[in-house]
């Protein structure tokens, strides 16, 4: 059976390797370079200008250690190039083109866009041409842009690394992670932030109260953060950038800046595919996929952003391994979603998985759990006490099903709450880990023993921190 995968970002990779695993004969056309954005362009180079930056804020904090010394200043000539060659590193470093050769893939980048002839054909623009009995569609997303006057005057986050200096002023559209952590990287650069977000809250899809807390987070760092409120229009004024917008409640109002950059989502890069030549579907701008990863043409799959279904890296691996497995092997194996954790480098990190507390409130019954930073030793320690972890728990089941983290280390300590709530550990068992001291994770079997009181559970006294009894 002879595959053909559009796509060599981490789907079309997983797939790629998954299916010369189970014996197929695989093509793989990448329009770029191997690794797709995440290697290239998105969360690798940008966890690294993140890591800069939280560099730069730890600077603020040198006095309360006892350390004396002038802050560094950021090059960002240096700081981009270094982002660069982390990219570089792990795109060398896995030599992903050469692994993929000598497990016998047909790899060709630098394609540019492919457009199908046929349900069984794809073309490039030079017209070579190749064919495939299966097809599996992992194209990936783009930055979307604002339909306002002036939009082509904006940057979006794929921007960063041409330019030749820091703005002074900067406004970010869009409140999610992408827009959250562009401000918080820009802020902790030195920039002046203004953030506009069209909805009611900072990063819509998180819990209320890890968008609450960071926003009076970024507030006190004397960000600008604008909620319900549209930016409508972008115009040159001399060398700057006059930005107007409008809230729902209040007066219109313009402000000048010399940058403006977009983040206001992410589309699936349907562009030049010519889907209708093959017959597949794509209302609203995705791909639209059953539970096995088909599309509306039998032997067609799209994994990835191209499906609208979880715009995440690990999500799409498991698309692409489950969507080979199911076209080489023709089975039925269903994708879940259901335990998916993410997180945003921003300061201070937050990270989710499951159900928020809004969301679980729709449901029959749930209690929930909450340790704040400030009542754990590691966080006082490092001089980041502000944070919490939030456990949600199902009353009847008493199995975790939804946790929500922000402050330092948001990210592996939420990782942890998914490997617990994968492995459908009773909140009790999760409270009686013995997880070494002392640690940021603490804060899982603390907020854990919070809920087990709640429940009636497990005999815990009150919880103790270091600052003293709850």
């Amino acid at each position: 059976m002879k595959l053909l995968v559009l796509g060599a970002g981490p789907a079309g990779i997983a797939a790629t390797l998954q299916a010369r695993e189970l014996g197929a004969e695989v093509t793989l056309l990448e329009a770029e370079e191997a690794g797709g954005t995440a290697l290239n362009r998105g969360p690798a180079p940008v966890r690294t200008l993140a890591r800069a930056a939280r560099l730069m804020r730890d600077t603020t904090s040198w006095q309360m250690f006892g350390l004396e010394g002038a802050p560094p200043t950021p090059n960002l000539q240096s700081v981009l190039a270094n982002t660069a060659r982390v990219a570089r590193y792990a795109r060398d470093k896995k030599d992903l083109a050469g692994h993929m050769r000598h497990n016998g893939v047909e790899l060709v980048e630098r394609v540019g866009t492919v457009g199908f002839v046929d349900p069984h054909t794809v073309r490039a623009g030079n017209a070579a041409t190749w064919s495939g009995d299966k097809i599996i569609v992992a194209v990936g997303g783009v930055p979307a842009r604002l339909p306002v006057p002036g939009a082509e005057l904006a940057l979006t986050y794929d921007d960063i690394r041409l330019l030749t200096e820091l703005p002074g002023r900067a406004v970010v559209v869009g409140g999610a992670d992408t827009g959250c952590q562009l401000t918080s990287i820009l802020t902790d650069f030195g920039v002046a932030v203004e953030l506009f977000e069209a909805g009611p809250t900072l990063i819509p899809s998180a819990d209320m109260a890890v968008a609450g807390e960071l926003q009076r987070a970024f507030e006190r760092k004397g960000i600008r953060v604008y909620t319900r409120t549209r930016v409508e229009e972008l115009r040159r004024q001399g060398h700057k950038i006059r930005v107007r917008y409008s809230p729902r409640v209040g007066d219109p109002g313009e402000t000048d800046v010399d940058a403006v950059f977009f983040a206001v989502g992410w589309k699936p890069n349907l562009a030049g595919l010519a889907l209708d030549a093959a017959g597949v579907l794509a209302p609203g701008g995705a791909i639209p996929v059953d539970d096995c990863l088909r599309t509306n043409v039998e032997h067609i799959f799209a994994v990835g952003d191209v499906n609208g279904c979880s715009m995440l890296v690990q999500t799409a691996r498991m698309e692409g391994r489950l969507a080979a497995r199911n076209a080489v092997e023709g089975g039925s194996r269903r994708a879940r979603y259901e335990v998916v954790p993410s997180a945003s480098f921003t300061d201070p990190e937050y990270g989710g998985v499951g159900l928020t507390e809004q969301a679980a409130a729709a449901t029959n019954g749930f209690v929930v759990g909450l340790a704040r930073y400030d009542d754990l030793l590691r966080p006082v320690a490092d001089g980041r006490p502000d944070g919490f972890c939030k456990l949600i728990v199902d009353r009847d089941t008493r199995l975790v099903v939804g946790a929500h983290v922000i402050g330092d280390y948001s990210a592996e300590i939420v990782q942890m709450v998914a490997a617990c709530m994968a492995g459908r550990m009773p909140v009790e068992h999760i409270a009686e880990l013995q997880l070494a001291y002392p640690t940021f994770t603490e804060a899982v079997t603390m907020a854990a023993q919070k809920a087990c009181r709640a429940l009636g559970v497990g005999g815990f006294a009150e919880a103790w921190s270091y600052l003293g009894p709850e």
